[in-house]
């Protein structure tokens, strides 16, 4: 993919920004400079109280710098009206801030309809958006917050943010306040979103491991945000710039390396036998006889995962849908090896893979990921010797 193709992000340049507290000896920010490439991920990971949200929230004015420049896209953003700028601007928090008396299709129309659409065309955004983040509208666009899980929430904030289709979306830690798994999710998502989306996103977290994960480049922030290491994840890794840095990378670094790798970097097989949900079970059975298979994987029509079926139930069975029991942790081609140890051992050795668009693309299993492990350990002892 060439680097300017499809990018409707915009380049970011922070100058000397500073922000100074009445009241306060030292400054909260002490002049940042950093340029922040279009269209692609920007991680600002340090310790609590570093100053890298206020930081962040410079960019789009929530917090007014007290000196230096920010252009967005070329233009000085502190000559903008500010909520101009704010439109033009995406904002993802934690806990996602919906508006709790706002249906999930209010609150991802707020930003077109304050830009003032029309509002067919809001419509269709909102199911556009519902679709891209992986809820369905018949099911979901009428629902209030409250009645969504943590991650449902999670998804329609990410959708609101992108909804008026701004060239630049903020972070400040999205998936903090969710499970593990449901983070991990999450962070696929949006991956999967990036790949299609090509924003600017500037994401604020204090975990390094999902800033490799999901970091084109990392700054790693000293107090007062000073930028101890400003580079692509795998030069941290490898090179860290000091001991601060290497205190935050921890130990570990080369298993680490498990968050570099993706699943669509390894060989993963097609080895599942697939049912369209309408097949009918009797159909089903004698195939899966046939072939000598104990299990199928019944997909929906988009060939998304929905359930495992095993050929015993089929004999019962009135219709695939409600046959078996529903997939559990599946892993994306954009999840990290890290994620997929983890869903294959929560799967019993194998998980299920998805493509972009949430489709089944095949089965990673143990062995897989485990001989991936044996030649990083390998390489970096051969690294470690030579150097």
């Amino acid at each position: 993919m060439a680097d300017t193709e499809n990018v409707s992000g915009v380049e970011i340049q922070l100058d000397n920004v500073t922000k100074r507290y009445p009241g306060s000896r030292e400054p909260a920010v002490r002049d940042v400079t950093m340029t922040i490439p279009a269209g692609k991920i920007v991680i600002l990971v340090g310790p609590s109280g570093c100053g890298k949200t206020t930081t962040m929230r410079m960019i789009n004015r929530l917090i007014e710098p007290s000196s230096g420049t920010i252009t967005i896209g070329g233009e000085d953003a502190l000559r903008l009206n500010a909520d101009t700028l704010r439109r033009k601007v995406g904002y993802a928090i934690q806990q996602a801030g919906l508006f709790p008396h706002f249906t999930v299709a209010q609150n991802i129309s707020v930003v077109p309809g304050l830009l003032g659409w029309e509002r067919g065309r809001i419509n269709d955004r909102v199911d556009e958006m519902m679709d891209l983040v992986g809820l369905d509208p018949a099911q979901y666009r009428d629902r209030f917050p409250r009645q969504l899980s943590g991650g449902q929430q999670q998804r329609v904030g990410v959708a609101r943010a992108l909804a008026a289709d701004p060239p630049v979306l903020l972070m400040d830690e999205p998936f903090g306040a969710v499970d593990p798994i449901t983070r991990g999710n999450l962070q696929d998502e949006l991956l999967r979103l990036q790949t299609d989306l090509r924003k600017t996103i500037v994401f604020v977290t204090h975990d390094f491991d999902e800033a490799v994960k999901l970091g084109d480049k990392i700054a790693v922030l000293g107090d007062q945000s000073t930028i101890q290491q400003y580079d692509t994840p795998e030069a941290i890794l490898a090179n860290p710039a000091n001991d601060m840095v290497a205190g935050f990378v921890g130990a570990g670094a080369s298993l680490k390396q498990l968050t570099l790798l993706r699943v669509r970097d390894v060989d993963y097989e097609d080895i599942a036998l697939t049912a369209p949900a309408d097949e009918s079970p009797a159909t089903l059975r004698q195939r899966m006889i046939e072939q000598n298979r104990t299990y199928a994987l019944v997909l929906d029509q988009r060939r998304r995962p929905l359930r495992w079926v095993h050929v015993r139930a089929l004999s019962t069975a009135s219709s695939l849908t409600g046959a078996g029991t529903p997939v559990g942790d599946s892993v994306s081609t954009q999840s990290t090896l890290h994620d997929a140890l983890e869903a294959i051992l929560a799967e019993g050795g194998h998980a299920v893979v998805t493509g972009t668009r949430g489709e089944y693309v095949g089965m990673i299993d143990i062995t897989t990921v485990t001989d991936t492990i044996k030649q990083l350990r390998e390489e970096h002892e051969a690294g470690s010797a030579a150097s």
